[in-house]
């Protein structure tokens, strides 16, 4: 029998394929590197995020300072009740301590948003125009949130809301920095409507309920 060999095909050349394969082993992991910086490049998603993380406010370890006025029996007693019923947690503040009067104030947060039980009861004035010292307008802002009566003045640096509808007035102070803050105030209506009774006179048109 003969032997019939193709002259097409030729027999390979042994130093021909190693080097061959070598250098495919060589262009692999470069290729693989190459693709990896263009993916980082194109898609720099996970650094951005990181870069401009919100970094959580630093909460100072000093009391916020707060005035304690003296209270009567019955009021002592209704704002202790209050400050128990507030959370420990408002949204994700932390509550803070207070310089004086724990059983009537409470803070959260930096810059701390503050309550105050057993300020002086806020009362309306007999006229457009004024009336008795220290009144409220008649066309001062109410807010009706969650049962409460709150009274809204927008002053330089904070926002305050004192309770108008109720027998022992609270007063939540809410630094401008802060988005929308009579939903702030409104925070604290349900802990106002289990522990203070309402009352009848002296609460603004509009604000009944």
């Amino acid at each position: 029998m003969v032997d019939v060999t193709d002259p097409e095909v030729k027999t390979p050349d042994k130093t021909t394929r190693s080097a061959a394969l070598w250098a495919a082993a060589i262009a692999l992991p470069i290729a693989i590197v190459a693709g990896l910086i263009m993916f980082t490049r194109l898609n720099p998603g996970d650094q951005t995020v990181q870069a401009t993380a919100t970094t959580p406010a630093v909460i100072p370890s000093t009391p916020v300072q707060m005035a304690a006025p003296r209270l009567d029996a019955r009021t002592a007693q209704v704002c202790l009740a209050v400050t128990s019923q507030l959370p420990a947690t408002l949204r994700d503040l932390p509550a803070r301590k207070v310089s004086a009067g724990p059983e009537q104030n409470a803070a959260w947060g930096e810059p701390p948003i503050t309550v105050a039980c057993g300020v002086t009861q806020p009362t309306m004035c007999e006229r457009v125009d004024g009336g008795h010292p220290g009144c409220v307008p008649l066309d001062a802002t109410m807010y009706a949130m969650n049962g409460v009566c709150w009274w809204g003045q927008d002053l330089p640096a904070t926002d305050v809301f004192t309770t108008m509808d109720r027998e022992v007035a609270v007063r939540v102070t809410v630094p401008g920095s802060y988005e929308q803050t009579a939903q702030w105030a409104n925070e604290f209506s349900d802990a106002v409507v289990k522990t203070v009774k309402s009352r009848d006179k002296g609460v603004p048109t509009g604000c009944t309920q």
